[in-house]
């Protein structure tokens, strides 16, 4: 994290680029995005998944799982169809579904009308498909099914996540033994945590076979919170998600989420139904400046939440997620303030740094 060099160009001729300054960081890994630039994954066409695509690879996302909405099933089938041709492509990581197999009692901004418990055979149906493409499916364990189902997506590949759910303690550990390995957007859609009920959120935190995702925009969480999970965790066991929808990268409006409709004031996603939070309107940078520069975590553990961590859990580390020899030359550049300044991703530049370094220098 951090040298004073770097060449661009192709080839042996590639011009030099003097980085000095900056820091070099391994371009991140967003394991739970559900859109940006305006579009959305659950639109459930290549126009608007290739737009959401370059809007966070422009904040730094060289590598990104697209997250579904709850809907219904057909439909859901016929966006992974969709997302898994751009995950051929190498465009995408893979295919996460968020819903319908959530508890309604912590649902947030899914459509309760369309959750329903996680039946092996339904699940199946959404894995299947996703023709392979199939990286993760948040579920609420404790509904009828839950635990069969988490037993289902281990076995064929599939990372079995806990989250928009009212599992209590032990409810959550029969599904980490069961093979569940990450909490879905830690703390938020779930019980919180009792001195006398604990509820998942200790179980997720204290078992090593669990990484948890953070969502890092100064509104799911306060510090405090943050802290608690590296402390509880450690470093190695965190994953900064943005969880953001169509509105990340643009302006205050309106915006759909699935079936919803969300209305962006000041950043903040609310339903225009409810008011439940919606997602976000994050980028991987801002979550990473904000982590060193107000939370106060070491930048090496804040860039390891970025990148190592996904990119080992999606089990892609070894091409993406750490800057080493062998791997794609997947980076960005911060400068001293931790704001993005470029991003190369297969040793393409997707924002050129050179007019920043030159006025920087």
């Amino acid at each position: 994290t951090g040298g004073s060099g770097a060449t661009g160009g192709s080839g042996a001729g590639g011009d030099v680029l003097d980085l000095g300054g900056h820091w070099i960081v391994p371009g991140f890994v967003d394991m739970h995005v559900h859109g940006g630039g305006g579009a959305s994954f659950s639109a459930g066409t290549p126009e608007e998944a290739l737009k959401a695509i370059a809007t966070h690879r422009g904040h730094g996302t060289t590598t990104m799982v697209a997250s579904t909405v709850t809907g219904d099933l057909d439909d859901l089938a016929q966006q992974a169809g969709t997302l898994s041709e751009l995950t051929e492509q190498g465009d995408l990581a893979g295919v996460h579904f968020e819903g319908p197999f959530i508890s309604p009692h912590r649902c947030g901004a899914h459509e309760p009308a369309l959750l329903r418990d996680p039946a092996p055979a339904d699940v199946r149906k959404l894995v299947d498909a996703a023709r392979g493409s199939a990286r993760m499916m948040t579920l609420a364990p404790e509904l009828p099914g839950g635990l069969d189902s988490v037993r289902l997506l281990v076995e064929n590949g599939v990372i079995a996540a806990v989250g928009h759910t009212d599992s209590t303690y032990d409810a959550t550990r029969e599904a980490i033994e069961a093979g569940a390995s990450v909490a879905t957007h830690l703390f938020n859609a779930m019980p919180g945590l009792g001195h006398r009920a604990p509820g998942p959120i200790a179980a997720l935190l204290e078992d090593e076979r669990i990484t948890v995702e953070l969502i890092n925009d100064g509104t799911h969480l306060h510090p405090s919170v943050l802290e608690l999970a590296f402390g509880s965790a450690g470093a190695s066991r965190v994953a900064f998600i943005t969880d953001a929808m169509g509105a990340a990268g643009m302006g205050d409006g309106r915006y759909p989420l699935g079936p919803m409709e969300v209305e962006v004031k000041e950043g903040v996603a609310r339903l225009v139904e409810g008011g439940s939070i919606a997602g976000s309107t994050l980028t991987m940078d801002r979550a990473l400046r904000r982590a060193v520069t107000v939370d106060g975590i070491a930048v090496e553990d804040a860039v390891r939440a970025l990148s190592a961590n996904p990119a080992r859990l999606l089990g892609v580390d070894d091409r993406v997620g750490s800057l080493e020899a062998g791997k794609d030359a997947d980076l960005v550049v911060l400068d001293e303030d931790f704001a993005l300044v470029g991003v190369m991703r297969r040793g393409e530049w997707v924002v050129e740094p050179g007019t920043a370094v030159r006025a920087a220098g």
